[in-house]
């Protein structure tokens, strides 16, 4: 049964980092299911607390800041901000974020089931009709029974025994949490060629079979290599023409190497956009002027330098967005820009 801890209590936590699992335990529970979500929720609120991240989303071995509510926004942005900087730390390199189970939309796009009560036929019907290789069985949303496959229910027949249900059910499938590292996951779904997905809030959210595996990195393998070119021949063309001060000129004061090879995205456009402004929208005009000067040095006769600046700024969002691991794939339009401009790319070098 939940509980409710008192005004003392939780801001006792204010200001303090601890492990999510201490916060649940506060509250007596151990899963973030709807009705636990709802009720921490409303008593941090009233006791005018939030946390950052945010407790009811992230992984379940994180640690949390227990915060004032009305900080919670202004930690959260600079929390974003931090892993911006994080993520320019590595030129040349995609940043490291990792990748979890549950960044695949087939981890919460629910799943078709049975209950152990259910005939063995609506469970092959299901398989037949949606070409499934297995169904799981499960009591509610939370229990997982087991699964039945085309090889257990092979078996049965073969074995002589009567086509029920449980003759078929496999006990003990493989169950993983939505935050679990993909990579550490990869083994057991080519072991047993898919894993059930429990979400945050205990509850089976969806299974993530070998094709899907298949299908992930069929979306998201081109575009990385695609956009890892796009990088090097940018390096390639601007470095070869572009002296060391013009890229200084669009480094940090205190990371000034006039490296090319350490100029982070943003900088590429920096170095080529004759119309930048701050963030109150005034011309930089010393960065402008540079721009000029080192697009003149490129001398690229027949290129439209506003297309250019503007297709690399839109190359420049893609990249973060295949960096971050974003679980939605490129759209076909994204996609065709990558290919216009890697190509364009290959005529300049």
């Amino acid at each position: 049964m939940l509980r409710t801890p008192s005004d003392e209590e939780l801001l006792a936590l204010k200001g303090r980092r601890i492990p999510l699992v201490e916060l649940l335990t506060c509250f007596n529970t151990r899963f973030r299911n709807d009705q636990a979500i709802l009720h921490i929720e409303r008593i941090l609120k009233d006791a005018g607390l939030s946390t950052v991240p945010y407790f009811a989303t992230c992984g379940s071995q994180s640690e949390i800041l227990i915060v004032a509510r009305e900080s919670a926004a202004t930690e959260s942005a600079s929390a974003d901000e931090d892993q911006e900087d994080e993520a320019g730390l590595l030129p040349g390199a995609l940043p490291q974020h990792p990748l979890r189970i549950g960044d695949l939309p087939c981890a919460h796009a629910g799943l078709a089931s049975v209950t152990p009560a259910d005939d063995l036929t609506q469970a092959t019907y299901m398989m037949h009709t949606h070409n499934y290789s297995q169904v799981p069985v499960l009591e509610g949303q939370y229990t997982v029974v087991g699964v039945v496959t085309w090889r257990s229910v092979a078996k049965v027949h073969a074995m002589g025994e009567e086509a029920a249900l449980a003759n078929a059910i496999v006990e003990d499938p493989p169950v993983v949490h939505a935050h679990d590292d993909f990579f550490s996951v990869l083994p057991t779904i080519c072991q047993h060629g898919y894993v059930l997905v429990r979400a945050n809030s205990g509850q089976i959210s969806g299974i993530v079979t070998a094709a899907d595996i298949t299908q992930r990195f069929d979306s998201t393998a081109w575009p990385f290599f695609v956009v890892g070119e796009i990088e090097f021949r940018l390096r390639k063309c601007l470095g070869a023409k572009l002296g060391e001060n013009a890229v200084r000129a669009v480094q940090r004061n205190d990371q000034q190497t006039g490296k090319i090879a350490d100029l982070m995205f943003g900088q590429y456009v920096m170095l080529l956009d004759g119309d930048q402004r701050n963030k109150q929208g005034h011309r930089k005009e010393a960065l402008c002027a540079a721009a000029d000067q080192n697009w003149q040095t490129l001398g690229w006769a027949g290129v439209n330098r506003v297309q250019f600046v503007h297709q690399l700024d839109r190359v420049r969002g893609i990249r973060n967005q295949i960096a971050h691991f974003d679980p939605e794939p490129l759209s076909p339009q994204r996609s065709e820009e990558l290919r216009q401009f890697v190509g364009l790319l290959r005529q300049l070098t």
